[in-house]
């Protein structure tokens, strides 16, 4: 049986974004499971992170992310719509928020499916590549064919999305415990490994753990 990583993942994260190629190279790579456990973004669990006294965080991430995307070489924009509705310039969060729990229950119904990682990288590549009105048209519906699943039957089974939200609170708690807030936050035998630019870290230790594929 295959070891088991855990990724803590959010659909407004640029930075999920560009850790799913490598993500998807893990389980190529080494005998481990890497189990897809969407989180609702911090902007929504803890809306001071990027209050007035914080904006230095989110004028960080605005100037980092795309510099990261550009020496990665991957396509990279910011969504349009944004999957959160947030005022940019106050960073307040809109009470209504039509995209980001939709999203997330679709993350936890793709990987009950056990093609989560794989909707995971259709999704956000549509969402941070520069795809405008990604929630219009065919565009999510195609996404989600890519990734072998069939949208149409995901949304009716989030219709009502009781069990999906206890999935989703579950895996919020679950990165806490971990010892994390951030996504993306991968989990390997309790140890947490923050960020894109750690991949390289939890590969080491897979290797360490002797975990190579031959």
């Amino acid at each position: 049986m295959d070891a088991m990583v855990d990724l803590f993942w959010s659909f407004r994260s640029p930075y999920s974004y560009l850790a799913m190629p490598g993500a998807l190279r893990i389980e190529q790579d080494f005998r481990v499971r890497v189990r897809f456990r969407p989180v609702l973004p911090l902007a929504v669990r803890d809306p001071s992170f990027f209050s007035p006294d914080n904006l230095k965080r989110a004028k960080y991430i605005r100037l980092d992310w795309p510099r990261r995307g550009e020496m990665l070489g991957v396509p990279h924009a910011w969504p349009s719509p944004d999957p959160i509705v947030q005022d940019m310039k106050t960073y307040e969060i809109a009470s209504e928020q039509p995209y980001i729990y939709r999203l997330t229950y679709l993350g936890v119904e793709a990987e009950r499916r056990g093609r989560g990682l794989a909707f995971a990288y259709e999704v956000s590549h549509l969402l941070f590549s520069g795809t405008r009105d990604w929630h219009l048209g065919e565009h999510l519906s195609q996404a989600a064919q890519r990734a072998g699943l069939e949208l149409a039957s995901m949304d009716a089974a989030i219709a009502d999305p009781a069990t999906h939200r206890a999935t989703v609170d579950e895996n919020q708690k679950a990165l806490t415990n971990a010892g994390h807030w951030g996504v993306p936050t991968f989990v390997f035998e309790g140890e947490p490994f923050f960020g894109e630019d750690r991949i390289d870290t939890l590969r080491w230790r897979l290797g360490k753990h002797q975990l190579q594929r031959n």
